[in-house]
């Protein structure tokens, strides 16, 4: 059992993807960082960007002593593949399953709603997919932040992976932010605490 926490979002890499529903995980780890006043490097041997930020009790870049230190992380793979880098990033670190928690987007869930959970099936989620078949477990925590499904008939995949239009981003950044508190609360007051407070 680890101590330390790893925490991924899931995103696919490149301009091309930023403000897409898609990448909302990652946008989490954005928000993360900002809050920490660190920034994400490309580690090496990794296939992915990493930094390390300092959660506690009075939320991120509190002091020394009273702060746990994380390893978040945004996968330089493509989001199918997101469990490649995932296991190199634990076997590095030395973070097992139990102190790891994916952020991802979820179309089941309407925009504005959060709803964290450890463990269960990938709900056809090719990150969640990938990252279950790499780790050989789906036992971590996820922290899922909702989409909403695509109007119409348009097409599940092309709705994930189409930028937020602009009247509807600040609804979405506020859900980030969100997003990032509930990823401090899991660490700092547990699981249980946290979906009492954000589970919606």
């Amino acid at each position: 059992m680890s101590r330390s926490w790893l925490v991924i979002g899931l995103g696919n890499p490149g301009p091309r993807y930023d403000g897409t529903r898609h990448n909302v995980g990652a946008d989490v780890i954005t928000e993360l960082c900002r809050r920490a006043g660190e920034k994400l490097s490309s580690a090496r041997g990794q296939r992915a960007e990493l930094a390390r930020i300092r959660i506690g009790s009075a939320g991120v870049g509190v002091p020394a002593a009273d702060a746990q230190v994380v390893t978040v992380m945004r996968s330089r793979t493509y989001m199918n593949e997101s469990g490649v880098a995932v296991r190199k990033v634990a076997d590095f670190t030395g973070i097992t399953p139990d102190h790891l928690i994916v952020v991802h987007d979820e179309i089941d869930l309407d925009p504005g709603r959060l709803r964290l959970k450890c463990g269960g099936g990938d709900n056809g989620h090719n990150g969640l997919k990938s990252i279950r078949a790499h780790l050989h477990t789906g036992e971590f925590i996820r922290v899922r932040v909702g989409v909403g499904r695509p109007p119409g008939r348009q097409d599940p995949a092309d709705w994930v992976l189409a930028r937020v239009p602009a009247k509807q981003r600040a609804d979405l950044d506020v859900q980030v932010a969100l997003a990032a508190d509930a990823v401090e609360t899991i660490i700092t007051e547990g699981l249980t605490a946290a979906q009492n407070r954000f589970n919606s």
